[in-house]
């Protein structure tokens, strides 16, 4: 009975890629693409159970003994609650920022003339397009004390400018709000698309009742962006521990490295400064599977609660 039932099913899979084999043609670059360099790389975690030496391979190096030994040795260092502390404080940081390219594509989708708006939406994408170490080098010739706009603003009003980028405490807020300014307009797109699809009548009827702009924000926009907004979210929380190497390490200071120093930067330290490749892929597969567990339980919560989810 199985058979019979199976059959027909894998029948209609070849039929249906047989009708549309044009449309699979395009995805096999993609595809050999996400294999090549997505999944081929990942039998590489067995360097965190190994004692890893690059002259003997992956597969000619031995066994660990035991088999968690960098794990244990990553929970007994000093570096295990100060990078995974300095990590979440920026990361939670982010997520409660997480609403502002919702409120700017709302204020953008009420803007009724079509020139302004344009202008207005280009100003906003244009900081996502500059690169990381140009981001970095503006902040640090922004904020310098001595000869920064910063400095200038402090000492025109008679008192001395603090080196922010020297500040332990302030590192999270520079990451954070520099973050906000250069992607919280690209980051929109997805929700101005989201508004796109409401159906106009909706506003009409709104307008008919006589609710105001902020009332059809409320009851039309927000519900309609919701659903969207959810699937971002368990993305942002997917990635909880995984926060971005490149722009944490080039504000990176002698000064500051009590609060930017996070698990990225630790792995890329003893990674490939140090070249303690076992050590540095137990840490990381740690936290992949940190990520992989908030990811599966964030979406269970969202499935339930609001009937949103990934899958």
């Amino acid at each position: 009975m199985m058979q019979k039932k199976n059959k027909p099913q894998s029948a209609k899979l070849w039929l249906r890629i047989k009708r549309n084999w044009g449309l699979y043609l395009l995805l096999l670059p993609a595809l050999a693409l996400l294999i090549c360099f997505s999944y081929r790389p990942m039998y590489g975690v067995l360097i965190a159970f190994k004692d890893y030496k690059a002259m003997n391979g992956i597969f000619g190096s031995q066994w660990a003994d035991p088999w968690y030994k960098y794990f244990k040795k990553f929970y007994d260092s000093y570096q295990f609650e100060a990078t995974i502390k300095n990590t979440l404080t920026i990361t939670l940081y982010g997520l409660v920022v997480f609403p502002v390219p919702v409120i700017l594509a709302l204020g953008i989708n009420q803007m009724r003339a079509g020139k302004y708006k344009q202008v207005f939406q280009t100003i906003t994408y244009m900081p996502h397009f500059i690169s990381t170490v140009v981001m970095v080098g503006l902040i640090t010739l922004l904020l310098s004390p001595g000869s920064g706009v910063f400095g200038a603003i402090c000492n025109l009003l008679g008192f001395e400018a603090p080196n922010l980028m020297g500040k332990a405490g302030a590192f999270k807020h520079l990451y954070v709000w520099t973050d906000v300014w250069q992607h919280a307009g690209w980051d929109s797109i997805i929700y101005i698309a989201a508004l796109s699809s409401v159906d106009p009548s909706l506003y009409e009827a709104a307008t008919v009742d006589g609710a105001t702009s902020f009332q059809k924000i409320r009851h039309v926009d927000i519900p309609m962006l919701i659903p969207t907004a959810v699937i971002m979210m368990i993305m942002r929380v997917g990635g909880l521990m995984s926060l971005g190497f490149e722009k944490v390490y080039l504000m990176q200071n002698d000064l500051n490295l009590s609060s930017s120093e996070v698990i990225s930067t630790y792995v890329y330290k003893i990674g490939v400064i140090n070249t303690q490749y076992s050590y540095s892929a137990a840490i990381n597969l740690f936290s992949t599977i940190v990520n992989f567990i908030l990811l599966i339980l964030v979406n269970q919560i969202s499935k339930k609660v609001s009937e949103n989810s990934l899958w």
